[in-house]
């Protein structure tokens, strides 16, 4: 079963922008690929909009592109032609379409130098980014709990946060609500609870549905090392879990135990 141009485009776009998660897909079967890929290469395309420009106006731009296609793809008329939309548009639902337009909107934080207003800002903001994306892959594939995938996407949500620290502040955010040594420790023991909680209801996500959500095992390296020595997330020295997973992936592709 091949890829046609589209799909191979997508793949490259994950590859290139979301190695973790490229490296998960390609343990799935091709069938959960021809899925997995078009949603992620558009997570890619939006997650860097905010970024390729320092004019907002051009990053509010790009996104409401983005938006577009999820209104077009929620009515079910005809998609604009593009290498990441039309595959896309082939495997997600209007209902779907509902949540990746919400994702798009919460990327405008990534605009502007705005603090979060609270930890419930934050938590949204994950949820309606890693959660919904999350969620709408792993319910594409099969029958999965809600709850159990959005607890374990939140982990991996805050782990992918934590990684990026020292880039955002570089750039002039300000990514954490409490960014002391005991915030950085409650948020990291937040997404290790979250994650422990989805894994004791794994039973709860069908094994087509586990697909999507392999990427989510690398999570506990970081989220351990943060709660252990919170300093090394603005030092940038948290673990490299890209070259530390690779066998980790293999068992979980095997086991299913994300």
């Amino acid at each position: 079963m091949s890829f046609d141009a589209d799909l191979n485009a997508c793949a490259a776009l994950v590859e290139r922008g979301d190695p973790l998660r490229f490296r998960a897909v390609m343990a799935v079967p091709v069938a959960a690929r021809r899925v997995l890929f078009p949603l992620y290469a558009f997570n890619v395309e939006v997650a860097r909009a905010p970024w390729v420009t320092q004019e907002p106006m051009i990053a509010e731009m790009r996104l409401q592109w983005w938006r577009d296609v999820c209104e077009e793809i929620a009515k079910g008329g005809p998609v604009r032609r593009h290498e990441v939309a039309t595959p896309l548009a082939q495997v997600i639902t209007p209902g779907d379409a509902d949540l990746l337009d919400q994702l798009v909107a919460a990327r405008r934080w990534d605009i502007y130098k705005d603090p979060f207003e609270d930890a419930a800002h934050f938590a949204d903001y994950l949820n309606r980014t890693s959660g919904h994306l999350t969620w709408v892959a792993a319910r594409s594939l099969g029958a999965a709990d809600e709850a159990v995938v959005r607890d374990a996407a939140f982990a991996a949500g805050v782990a992918t946060w934590l990684r990026a620290i020292p880039e955002l502040e570089a750039k002039g955010r300000i990514p954490l609500v409490d960014g002391t040594a005991d915030g950085v420790k409650a948020l990291a023991g937040e997404g290790l609870e979250r994650l422990q909680n989805a894994r004791k209801s794994r039973a709860l996500v069908s094994k087509n549905a586990r697909a999507a959500l392999l990427h989510v095992g690398q999570a506990e390296t970081t989220l351990k090392a943060a709660l252990a020595n919170p300093a090394r997330v603005a030092d940038g020295q948290l673990p490299d879990v890209a070259a530390q997973d690779q066998l980790r992936l293999a068992f979980r592709s095997l086991t299913g135990r994300w």
